[in-house]
Parts: structure tokens; sequence; C-alpha cells
């Protein structure tokens, strides 16, 4: 299955980063969370992705034109530095196509502007780009197919400090709780479409709250709870806590560590001067 990726907003609850570059490549460790996302869908099989570009697209462009995979993966190297031999590999089988989608379009109108590059897929895959998880995607998927839905996302239990307050016409309250007390649950941004999606989504409607209502009416929209792990990356704070996970080795969303199967050894020559890395370092789009 495809998988449509949404890169573009502007990122503007976390400007400490956003300002300079897009917020997909803001790192986590050493890595942009775009690649632990890409990282995630391809151990699953899914390695074929459409970037929906937006905000310093070009940003995105120049990370993967210019990506090395030798100073991402381990290798050996001879000939004085003229062979070099990949003991595994990131993203050499991934295909990926860069979309630009707009500067200020919503969700909605970016999975829009991308329908002709879905062309024969009855089904795809679609991230918002903020959020790691480790949820076992056969479950979604399963459970999209077996409903015959037209889209079913990840839902997840609310981690923030907030407190829900419940209160009479005169401002009388009633109930005060914590927000991951209640029965409450959130859109994590992990989707399941079916193509019919486009037919329910108008033109500058955003992805959820109009075509999701529509389908509610239709009752083909469905979700799955999450009890695992989900961490998003929408503050300055939730990055900290992303990045001191990272540095202390506690990566549940890094499901491709639990199963790794080595991968054969890939050779890369160059000659001298020449850029190290894939062997051919420019990526089909």
């Amino acid at each position: 299955m495809k998988v449509v990726l949404f890169c573009g907003g502007f990122g503007m609850r976390l400007r400490e980063y956003s300002e300079a570059i897009p917020k997909p490549l803001v790192c986590i460790g050493h890595r942009p969370i775009l690649w632990h996302i890409m990282k995630y869908y391809s151990h699953f099989g899914h390695q074929d992705f459409i970037l929906c570009l937006g905000w310093k697209g070009e940003m995105i462009k120049d990370y993967f034109l210019n990506y090395n995979e030798c100073l991402s993966n381990d290798f050996v190297m001879s000939g004085g530095g003229s062979s070099i031999r990949l003991l595994n590999s990131d993203i050499q089988n991934w295909s990926i196509t860069f979309v630009d989608t707009g500067m200020r379009s919503n969700i909605g109108q970016r999975l829009r502007a991308v329908e002709s590059y879905l062309e024969g897929e009855e089904n795809f895959l679609a991230n918002y780009t903020d959020g790691l998880s480790d949820l076992p995607l056969s479950e979604i998927i399963d459970l999209h197919h077996r409903r015959q839905s037209i889209a079913t996302f990840m839902s997840v239990k609310p981690t923030q400090s907030f407190h829900c307050v419940s209160a009479n016409g005169d401002g009388l309250v009633q109930q005060v709780e914590a927000i991951s007390d209640t029965a409450m649950w959130i859109n994590a941004g992990f989707f399941v479409l079916n193509r019919a999606i486009f037919s329910c989504i108008a033109e500058g409607d955003d992805l959820v709250v109009e075509p999701f209502n529509r389908l509610i009416a239709k009752k083909k929209l469905f979700t799955i709870p999450h009890h695992g792990f989900f961490g998003c990356m929408d503050t300055y704070k939730e990055k900290q806590m992303l990045d001191d996970m990272h540095s202390q080795g506690n990566t549940p969303w890094e499901v491709w560590h639990r199963s790794r199967s080595g991968l054969a050894p890939q050779s890369v020559k160059r000659d001298q001067g020449e850029h190290v890395g894939l062997a051919n370092p420019r990526l089909e789009v």
C-alpha cells in the first residue's frame, strides 16, 4: 500500500525549530521524525511514499537528494575509500514521490492534490507525520478491510495535563477531572483510507471534520484504540520528551529493531572526490 505523508504545515507550536526547517525535518536523536515514520512503515513492507510538501518543502527534497547511506549505517571501506560496502541500508528500497501541495493548504486539500498519484490504489495509508507509535500496523489494516471502512484511524488516550470542566448554565462547576481520566480518546493521525474518501472531500474541506462527519452518517468510519506507545511532537516539551527517551535508549516506536533481519551487504563505488552514499544518490521522483 502507498503511504501519504502530510509534510507541508507551518508547525507553529514548534516554532523554536520550524521557523528554520520544516517540522518533519526536526530530529529525534540524530534523524528527522519524518525518517522515523518512514522507517516504521517500511518495516511493515510499505515502501512507496508520497510526500505532500508545502512550507520549506525544498529542504525535504534536498534532505533525500543528498541522503548518505554511509552516515546512517555500518559499512566496510576499502581501496582508500574508492569502494564502500554497506552492511545494511535505510532507504535504498524506498520509492518517494515529492508533490508540492500548496503553502497554506489544509490536510484535506493536500490529500486531494495527490489523488492522481494514487491511481489504482483501492486503499492506502496516510499519516500526519508528527507522531510516533508502536502500533502493529496489520491490526488497523485488518480492521479497515474487515469493516469495509472508508476511513480507519488510530485513537489514543490524551496525555496532556489539561483538566475537563463541567458546569451548568450559571457557571456553577459540577465536575473537574484530568483529561487523561475521562472516557475521551483522540485521533492520533495514523490512517487507512479507501479511495472513496475523495468523494467525501469537497473544495476547502479539511480531512477530519466535514468528511469524517459524512462518513459517520454512512457508518463507514472506524477507529482502533491503541493502548501501547504514542508520542506526538507537537510542542517543544513533547520534542524534548522524545529526545530524552531516545538518549536513554527507550525507543518503543523503533519496531524495526525488534525483529531485525540482516540485509545483504551492498557495494557502492566512487571516483576520487565523488559523493559517497547510494550507488545512485539521486532518488527517482
